[in-house]
């Protein structure tokens, strides 16, 4: 997803809108299918059921965070796809400030993914 978002932001930064485009609602609709086939049923059952008791355990604050943030800020993506790439949003609806949402909302995509590296590595790399 990195590298993605990296390939997306060079492609706008060198006027290539439509390859842009296609780069970043691509990976906006990978992430969307690996959260909701892997990360939301992983978090539904090893976090959730403990939350609010052990959200002072990093196990489960990190988690918490990565998915509180990941959920908006997948939102937020989808919400400048529909915008911005498709008619189906009603025009006073629309996006009109493009570059400030974008760029928002990759830094916000950045903090997701070191929160889910932490995670990873707080759930799967031995301590």
């Amino acid at each position: 997803m990195g590298v993605g978002l990296i390939t997306g932001a060079w492609l706008a930064r060198k006027r290539r809108f439509r390859k842009h485009a296609c780069c970043q609602s691509i990976v906006v609709l990978l992430n969307l299918a690996v959260v909701a086939i892997m990360m939301a049923p992983s978090f539904r059952a090893h976090v959730l059921p403990r939350i609010p008791a052990k959200l002072g355990k990093t196990y489960y604050a990190l988690a918490t965070a990565h998915a509180a943030l990941g959920t908006v800020t997948e939102f937020a993506a989808l919400y400048i796809l529909l915008s911005a790439g498709t008619s189906l949003l009603p025009e006073r609806m629309r996006i009109t400030k493009f570059k400030v949402w974008m760029r928002s909302v990759l830094a916000a995509w950045w903090l997701v993914v070191l929160l889910g590296i932490a995670t990873y590595s707080r759930w799967y790399v031995p301590h």
